[in-house]
């Protein structure tokens, strides 16, 4: 399929088709939280934001921003050829689990050493997730997991029909 036509960002927005590859870490000035069994499990103002081509944003937040508890180590791992080897995690609170529905890179790559000790969620499998309190939409598919804010424009990459993008 080929590359749909990249959207021209509005005052105050950026297009992700503006983002690098090899994708760019850089901190967030905003606070961040994520919503699960209907408490929050994680608040920060701590997080980065991982920027590559085509992608809306992953949001990392330091692990020790989530509840106790919240974040249950799994087996299973992915290979990322920028950030390296994924670890995942079970996100639970109270009588709900979210399983493999965050992950880390516990010695990532070259060039992004800052994501050691950092943790992302697949939005679209928390109850909420805001950033500055504007909830953010999940990424569509179920590999990504970009978070989707109205800062930000298209299209994305991650719905059926977009892999070779």
């Amino acid at each position: 399929m080929a590359r749909p036509k990249r959207i021209a960002p509005g005052p105050g927005q950026e297009s992700v088709w503006d983002y690098p590859r090899p994708p760019r870490v850089e901190p967030v000035h905003a606070r961040v939280t994520i919503e699960l069994g209907g408490r929050v499990i994680a608040d920060t103002t701590r997080a980065v934001r991982v920027l590559e081509t085509s992608h809306p944003p992953a949001y990392y937040l330091p692990q020790e921003d989530f509840v106790e508890g919240a974040l249950q180590p799994v087996d299973g791992s992915t290979f990322c050829e920028f950030k390296g080897r994924a670890a995942y995690f079970d996100v639970v609170q109270g009588a709900t689990t979210a399983r493999q529905a965050a992950w880390t890179y516990p010695e990532p790559s070259r060039g992004f050493a800052e994501l050691a000790g950092l943790v992302s969620v697949y939005p679209g499998r928390m109850d909420r997730c805001t950033v500055d309190g504007e909830e953010v939409q999940a990424q569509e598919g179920d590999f990504y997991g970009g978070w989707i804010t109205r800062a930000i424009v298209g299209p994305f990459k991650g719905a059926a029909g977009t892999w070779g993008w």
